[in-house]
């Protein structure tokens, strides 16, 4: 059981390289300030300065010990937004996770880490970045395309494309709408079509989240098509069958209440598509309260009631633990998500 969505935070007070943009530190931008600490918070680093680092990787790798050997996280760097000449734009980067300090501790800890490298798709050196990135280790690319700047759609992105299809590394895209980071905030860019061009390249893409939140426009009816929800788009590519071997979901985040109640159903009842789902949990979030709600699921006629208390209190002991077991019990019409969505290891081998 490979976590396939955890992100790597943090200040950079441990010489990791981690950069936070200035407006994140200051009450003058309290709503970006809130982002800082709301991840920060949810790690349980935000009353450790001087070690805000440190205390983030040592409470992730406590939670791991809390769980059966060999199961792991897949910690996401974070690269910075680029323009279509390839330079840093580091006044519309909210903050940057290097590769080097993911792939670090990675292999400070083996045992409970794993790593994914984040490049931007505009950056003269992709390919090359991409080709380090294999070479070391990397099991991934993450993208969050709406805060770095990515037109997934875009021609340029198609040497990236390339590099990607013959490394045989997966691209981990968020898809649909993005509150969490600051950056450009393009929410086109998140429209899951615009994949398209990733996966007739030939890559694996997986959508982050399933793209269960926000809308985005039909670009399959043109430019002015009518505007659907996000997680229809993702409906009709994971249907497409060209697509089959190719395009998966990661269900992080699903499990949220503002994202749950027109997806999560879809998804437990898709039995088809279990085989190309795959398990997260967006780490650092299941440790917030305000956005799970057990009493919402199970009103949502998707969870025992009994489960409840019981769900309850594992998460004040293991937030992880707690994101297993609740979609471990999720059901709709005698269906639950099949045990292969958890058995990631696989996939991210390349043995699927």
């Amino acid at each position: 059981m490979w976590d396939a969505h955890a992100h790597l935070v943090g200040t950079g007070d441990s010489g990791s390289g981690v950069a936070v943009n200035p407006r994140m530190n200051s009450l003058l931008n309290p709503a970006e300030f809130a982002r800082r600490l709301f991840f920060l918070n949810a790690g349980c680093a935000h009353d450790a300065p001087g070690s805000v680092d440190r205390a983030y990787v040592e409470r992730m790798h406590n939670l791991m010990d809390g769980l059966r050997p060999g199961a792991k996280l897949l910690l996401f760097a974070f690269d910075r937004t680029h323009g279509e000449g390839g330079e840093v734009l580091w006044e519309r980067t909210g903050f940057y996770v290097p590769d080097a300090y993911a792939r670090d501790t990675a292999r400070a800890y083996p045992q409970v880490f794993e790593w994914v490298a984040s490049v931007h798709p505009y950056r003269a050196d992709c390919a090359e970045a991409l080709e380090r990135a294999r070479r070391e280790g990397a099991r991934g690319v993450k993208w969050l395309p709406a805060a770095m700047g990515i037109d997934p759609g875009s021609p340029l992105c198609d040497r990236f494309y390339a590099a990607l299809a013959r490394l045989r590394l997966p691209l981990i895209s968020h898809a649909g709408l993005e509150r969490a980071v600051m950056g450009t905030d393009v929410q086109d860019y998140g429209n899951p079509l615009r994949l398209r061009r990733a996966l007739d390249a030939g890559v694996r893409v997986v959508v982050a989240h399933c793209a269960s939140m926000g809308q985005d426009r039909d670009l399959d009816r043109g430019a002015d098509g009518p505007v659907v929800d996000s997680f229809e788009l993702f409906a009709r590519l994971m249907d497409e069958p060209r697509y089959a071997k190719l395009l998966h979901g990661d269900i992080s985040a699903v499990t949220q209440v503002n994202r749950a109640g027109g997806t999560l159903a879809r998804l437990l009842e898709r039995d088809d598509w279990h085989p190309r789902l795959l398990n997260g949990s967006d780490y650092p979030l299941p440790g917030l309260m305000p956005i799970f709600s057990v009493e919402f699921i199970v009103s949502l006629g998707l969870l025992d009631p009994a489960a409840g208390p019981v769900l309850s209190e594992i998460r004040t002991h293991n937030p992880l633990l707690f994101d297993f077991v609740l979609k471990r019990s999720l059901r709709r019409s005698g269906k639950r998500l099949a045990a292969s969505v958890f058995q990631t290891r696989r996939f991210f081998e390349g043995r699927v």
